[in-house]
């Protein structure tokens, strides 16, 4: 007896997805749990969106010509003719540097140069990574930070006696910071943080007591240096808004069976 499949055929302008593809591409979807199906519609919407954008490529003329995308690295040549496609129908947006201004003047604090900070700390690495060695290492640097409370200036001789870090032979000083310069954990931390303040950090790297000794923030830029940005940022937006446009048109004027392009993919 002959099974019936749970999943309907896919196919663009009379053109079939093959089922292989979409079960492929779906592990790159995923989805809640309770609800695989999700990942497969997905899948299925990419795909069959990618043959639209095939098709008219091709009927636009277009004749694939890859770029190299890092040394040895090659576009395929679907890839190459999507973006061809993209580049003739989506020509840059003319950027309104008036309303970037206007964007910039109306809230200028919010774009500053990087704060920096002074810091210094002590590392409890957790090696191996095990839920109980971080606790182990927690523990550890509670009852360190308890005593560094009592006394703060014990913290070089208890940097020197715990750290896990080459900083420990320098008082655990890590000297002036600036965005980008430290994990996350430690930057999040610090622009929570007062001057003096001491506190207990998790990181990639284990169980930091943090230090922070100085804090300058940085000063609001003018609109020329963030101009490029700005621009940057538009002109994204922009491509974005009328990528959508078109590929609906794509959609709007296609007959696709087998999945729904248009509606919400939780539908």
């Amino acid at each position: 007896m002959e099974m019936k499949t749970l999943l309907p055929p896919v196919t663009v302008n009379g053109v079939a997805i093959d089922p292989a593809l979409i079960a492929a591409e779906a592990q790159n979807h995923p989805a809640p749990k309770g609800k695989p199906g999700l990942a497969w519609r997905a899948a299925a919407r990419a795909l069959a969106i990618r043959e639209l954008l095939l098709q008219e490529a091709r009927r636009c003329g277009l004749t694939a010509e890859a770029a190299e995308l890092s040394p040895g690295k090659w576009e395929t040549e679907d890839e190459a003719l999507i973006r061809q496609l993209l580049a003739v129908a989506l020509p840059p947006a003319p950027v309104d540097e008036a309303q970037l201004r206007a964007l910039y003047e109306a809230r200028p604090e919010r774009f500053r140069a990087p704060a920096l900070y002074e810091a210094a700390h002590i590392l409890f690495a957790v090696t191996p990574e095990t839920a109980a060695a971080r606790e182990k290492a927690g523990m550890k640097a509670g009852r360190v930070l308890a005593e560094l409370t009592k006394n703060p200036r014990r913290f070089a001789e208890l940097a020197a006696e715990h750290s896990a870090c080459a900083s420990k032979t320098s008082g655990g000083m890590l000297g002036q910071l600036s965005s980008g310069d430290t994990v996350p954990e430690f930057e999040a931390a610090m622009s929570r943080m007062t001057e003096g303040e001491m506190t207990l950090v998790e990181s990639r790297y284990g169980v930091h007591i943090l230090r922070l000794d100085a804090r300058a923030e940085g000063a609001i830029l003018p609109f020329d240096s963030v101009l490029p940005q700005l621009r940057e940022a538009q002109e994204k937006a922009a491509w974005t808004l009328a990528s959508r446009d078109f590929v609906a048109g794509l959609v709007a004027g296609a007959k696709v069976d087998g999945i729904d392009l248009e509606a919400p993919l939780g539908v």
